[in-house]
């Protein structure tokens, strides 16, 4: 899954990857901020998104292979532990969801910078 995954998130507009914390972490960022971290090292591939509490809450309930983030706020973001239990459509919009959460919180000229890009 992690091709189709870094495909979809690299189509977004001003979406950069690296790897700031370890090889093994590979985190993209719209602007300056992170919304998406895949940890490479593991099996299948777990993918930690950024996420509205009330709905984090909500999907946790309803979904097992879904939890709190590890390492991160976890009011705010959630991890996929098997994202290939679920439908990649569904992850999809769980990447989107994050994504426009951290785009929306760019400054003013962050978000200029990406629309002119």
């Amino acid at each position: 899954m992690l091709d189709p995954v870094r495909e979809y998130a690299l189509a977004l507009p001003g979406v950069q990857e690296s790897f700031p914390f370890n090889e093994d972490t590979l985190v993209f960022k719209v602007g300056s901020k992170m919304f998406l971290v895949l940890a490479l090292e593991k099996q299948p591939i777990p993918i930690t998104v950024k996420c509205e509490p009330q709905k984090g809450e909500e999907l946790r309930e309803q979904y097992p292979t879904i939890q709190a983030a590890y390492h991160f706020n976890k009011r705010h973001w959630i991890t996929l532990t098997d994202p290939t239990a679920l439908p990649f459509t569904f992850v999809c919009s769980l990447i989107r969801a994050s994504y426009d959460l951290v785009y929306n919180g760019l400054t003013r000229k962050e978000r200029q910078t990406i629309a002119d890009a």
